[in-house]
């Protein structure tokens, strides 16, 4: 089953900056194959539901390893049965709809 999801983990007890352990992160999804859209406060993810949620694991197991005692994580996740849909279908719908208002 196809997933969109929208990631977002923090690592706890590491400081203020935590670009490194994003990057970390990206760099697993990347591996991963997966499609990735980076933004300010997360990663949207796209690709087969094991995959994604394999991939999300690997990262928290990073995270843990580069040593980050807590991590918390939000992740929001949708899926379709009725068509596939891509993060740039979902986009460009709202922007038509915008460009026609």
């Amino acid at each position: 089953m196809k997933v969109i999801a929208d990631l977002c983990i923090i690592p706890i007890g590491v400081g203020v900056s935590l670009s490194p352990y994003v990057a970390a992160c990206e760099k697993i999804l990347s591996e991963a194959k997966l499609k990735t859209q980076l933004h300010a406060n997360g990663t949207n993810i796209e690709g087969e539901w094991e995959e994604v949620f394999t991939a999300v694991k690997r990262c928290h197991e990073a995270i843990h390893q580069m040593g980050a005692p807590r991590i918390a994580t939000t992740i929001t996740f949708g899926t379709r049965m009725d068509r596939d849909q891509s993060m740039e279908d979902k986009i460009s719908s709202v922007q038509k709809k915008l460009e026609d208002s």
